[in-house]
């Protein structure tokens, strides 16, 4: 068993590597993301008895490395960039998030007497994960303090029903087109002048080329470290209001307002430091642990995504939405970015490219406020 803290964080190092090369080399491992494999190798090093349940290494990653990475993250969102992903695809987003609002608060209805004391933070940690992805299931999940045990079984239910979703969202425009609107024609043009020979990850936020300075990664750190720290200051002064607030409207306002603006390598540092955090969820994912906790949790996730997919396809063939906008938006807010990327490659739509990972980014922004606003009405309600 590997337990030297040195060696043990040049592993999960390692494997934070490896799962993004495997993400960009292999086509069919991209439709996955490098989150679910981070995860998967992970658990796989855990199960195995390869590494402990607990380290040090493991703390500073789920700590300060993670605070970092919603900084940074959050710190890339440009949100002058809205305007560019168009009405329909606003439109089609914003049915997205309502139609996880509501499959929350259906999922948190059904499963109250399961979860008990549990139940609303489980809500809005899915409401967060179903409006941006992956990152809002970290930040909401942390400050609705959801219990370790249920968090690690939450994460691996969420990423099996994430990736049924990616399926279901490849599948139904095929089988659902006649019932709606063709795709505006600019939907199947090349996106941002990417040809036919362009690489499939030309446009993927993880393996966008960025040219980084010492300096500028100095910056960056540096003002990560300050947003995490001032975050922490206020959020011990306003007990009502979790540190994680305070973090993602500093690091929105210092990434809009300031210099900062547009800054480069801030999104791929945030998605390098945020796929170690699911190497050590992986870790965390011991099967017998994950067993005990029950299968309820991964029905909670399918009512939810189940109620978003009905409402997306639904209220978006009444609203006369295409299916192409539609399933790039509701993998936008399911899986983030580079779900919403993955849908939009595989299916050609290279129009709907750089609206999918805008919509993604804005999902960021506002799925940890729903996710706690969803938390805080569910236990209003008693459930």
């Amino acid at each position: 068993m590997i337990q030297e803290p040195l060696t043990l964080a040049g592993l999960v190092a390692g494997i934070t590597a490896l799962s993004l090369w495997l993400d960009y080399r292999f086509a069919p491992l991209s439709k996955i993301g490098a989150a679910l494999i981070a995860i998967v190798l992970g658990a796989t090093l855990s199960n195995l008895g390869l590494v402990p349940a607990g380290s040090p290494v493991y703390d500073a990653v789920t700590g300060p490395v993670t605070f970092l990475a919603i900084a940074w993250l959050l710190l890339a969102v440009d949100l002058s960039d809205v305007k560019r992903a168009g009405p329909r695809m606003l439109s089609a987003f914003a049915l997205a998030c309502a139609g996880t609002v509501v499959g929350a608060f259906a999922g948190a209805a059904l499963f109250a007497g399961v979860f008990t004391n549990q139940n609303a933070a489980l809500a809005g940690t899915l409401t967060g994960t179903y409006t941006g992805g992956s990152l809002n299931f970290v930040s909401v999940g942390r400050a609705l303090n959801l219990d370790g045990t249920l968090f690690a079984a939450a994460t691996a239910a969420d990423n099996l029903t994430t990736g049924l979703w990616l399926g279901a969202t490849l599948l139904l425009p095929l089988w659902l087109r006649r019932f709606f609107p063709a795709p505006p024609p600019s939907v199947s043009g090349d996106a941002d002048g990417a040809g036919p020979d362009a690489h499939p990850h030309a446009h993927h936020p993880l393996f966008a080329e960025v040219g980084l300075s010492a300096l500028r990664i100095g910056i960056l750190i540096a003002v990560g470290a300050a947003l995490v720290v001032a975050a922490g200051a206020l959020g011990d002064r306003t007990p009502g209001v979790p540190s994680v607030v305070w973090l993602t409207s500093l690091a929105l306002i210092v990434g809009n307002a300031t210099p900062l603006r547009r800054s480069p390598g801030a999104l791929q540092l945030g998605s390098l430091a945020l796929t170690a955090f699911f190497v050590v969820i992986g870790i965390f994912s011991r099967i017998a642990d994950i067993l005990a906790v029950g299968i309820e949790v991964f029905f909670f996730t399918l009512t939810v995504v189940g109620i978003h997919g009905l409402i997306v396809y639904g209220l978006g063939r009444a609203a006369r939405l295409d299916l192409a906008s539609l399933s790039v938006a509701s993998q936008a807010a399911v899986g983030g970015p580079s779900s919403a990327l993955a849908v939009a490659i595989s299916r050609d739509w290279k129009g709907l490219v750089l609206p999918g990972i805008i919509v993604g980014l804005l999902g960021y922004a506002v799925g940890t406020y729903l996710g706690l606003a969803v938390a805080l009405s569910v236990r209003t309600l008693g459930w």
